[in-house]
């Protein structure tokens, strides 16, 4: 282990690659090591006319790849970049892609909630998956149904279990967990790993008609739950504006709650959420670097987790399973080739004792025949031995009669196909039987004018 927490890089695939945009590279440079990896080599940036251009310096063929790019601000510029990028490496012949997309935008817009809107949501899941990627890795989407948005496999993890580590040793006395009914589940779960009770807020947003400015705040109605007495921890998917998270603080303080911390998933942090948070009576506000957060936005109470391990833990089961699979199909269809250089695919032997009583019989290679004696009893015995045409009698009785004239002989069928009545069509397995077949019939193509 290093002091970040790698795991050591003998327990892991060389069969996967680590690529990062520019999003949140210092994201990526953390994931690569705690998995014990360089990340890859790609240019990516943008010419004078607003343009992006990737370029990947390495080989991706037929490679395991794992693009980090969560669409933070700049949002159209970090979603150009990811989609572009998956279309470099599909083009580069690349294995398997996944897009690591830490932080999902346009989450809220994941219904039609007014007449007339988009569902943005469904728009840029739909561009992911048609630019080439096969799996989409993620991290406490705004809903779970924008995983059926997606044509591809989606695995989202959450950040619960890392933000309720942190607050468990403070061993806060009488806590509370208070949160709105869109993370309520969630939140259960991490009111469950401290022990507290769960209070929910009930809260409106703006809709038909609202102005674009009225759009993103929250008219909060109710507090459900005792919270009297208590200090408060508010959990949510999201901080962004923080109007909602200080609507929340104000409303507690009124129903006489003594301390509050707040947590979240994304620290979106759009101004002015740096000062409301500065200047309100919050002891603390825990976030993840899932999108990264600027010196400048840096605060005292502003306390910031990594979720590099929660990450580099998910790539290497994914990587670790997706080898598996390649194994167990290898070794499904393997194949092996013939000495006559034919290549000839072999299906796993079933067991049972029907192997001893009747060895397999190999036809691919006539020039080394595994000579196997013929069944002669049941319903699929082999018929007997036909003439020796090694003889010269026999030989010369069937040249006899291919030299009869058309009319002379009462049976005018060629020799061939007396060859096939009288030896039988099984014994034409014998090489030495149809190299006479072939000499008899073309012996008889000539003496009757048709050759």
């Amino acid at each position: 282990m290093s002091a970040f927490g790698s795991r050591s890089s003998s327990a892991i695939s060389d069969h996967y690659d680590l690529y990062t945009g520019n999003a949140n590279p210092e994201l990526g440079r953390k994931i690569g090591r705690y998995l014990g990896r360089e990340l890859g080599r790609a240019e990516v940036f943008e010419f004078a006319n607003e343009n992006i251009f990737v370029r990947i310096e390495d080989n991706a063929r037929d490679r395991d790849v794992f693009i980090v790019q969560p669409t933070c601000r700049p949002v159209q510029k970090s979603i150009m970049e990811l989609l572009i990028m998956i279309d470099a490496f599909k083009r580069a012949s690349a294995g398997r892609i996944t897009a690591v997309v830490p932080y999902y935008a346009y989450g809220r817009s994941d219904k039609k909630d007014q007449p007339r809107v988009p569902i943005t949501a469904r728009l840029v899941a739909d561009m992911i998956s048609v630019a080439g990627a096969d799996r989409v890795l993620t991290m406490d989407l705004h809903q779970g149904q924008i995983q059926g948005f997606f044509s591809i496999p989606v695995d989202e993890l959450t950040a619960v279990h890392l933000l309720s580590n942190y607050f468990i040793p403070k061993r806060i006395v009488d806590p509370v967990v208070v949160t709105d009914l869109g993370f309520a589940k969630r939140a259960r779960t991490f009111a469950e790993l401290l022990d507290a009770p769960l209070a929910v807020i009930e809260k409106r947003r703006p809709g038909t008609g609202a102005s674009p400015a009225d759009l993103g705040k929250a008219e909060l109605l109710n507090v459900i739950g005792e919270v009297r007495g208590r200090r408060a921890i508010i959990v949510d998917d999201e901080i962004d504006t923080a109007s909602t998270l200080i609507e929340i603080v104000r409303a507690l303080i009124r129903e006489g709650v003594t301390e509050i911390y707040a947590c979240a998933t994304h620290g979106v942090l759009s101004d002015p959420a740096v000062e409301r948070i500065r200047d309100s009576e919050l002891a603390e506000v825990v976030i993840t670097d899932t999108i990264p957060l600027s010196p400048s936005r840096r605060l005292p109470k502003l306390k910031v987790l990594s979720v590099a391990p929660l990450i580099g833990e998910a790539i290497s089961a994914s990587t670790a399973a997706n080898r598996s699979a390649r194994c167990s199909r290898a070794s499904s269809s393997w194949s092996r080739r013939c000495s006559c250089g034919t290549r000839s695919r072999l299906r796993p032997r079933r067991p049972g004792p029907w192997r001893q009583a009747r060895p397999r019989r190999c036809i691919i290679s006539p020039d080394e025949p595994q000579v196997v004696p013929p069944r002669t009893d049941g319903a699929r015995a082999e018929p007997g031995p036909g003439p020796d045409l090694a003889q010269p009698a026999a030989l010369a009785a069937l040249e006899g009669r291919a030299a009869l004239e058309p009319g002379d002989g009462a049976d005018q069928r060629p020799p061939c196909r007396l060859l096939l009545d009288r030896a039988g069509l099984a014994d034409l397995h014998d090489p030495a039987l149809r190299l006479r077949h072939r000499t008899v019939g073309a012996h008889h193509l000539a003496t009757s004018g048709r050759g």
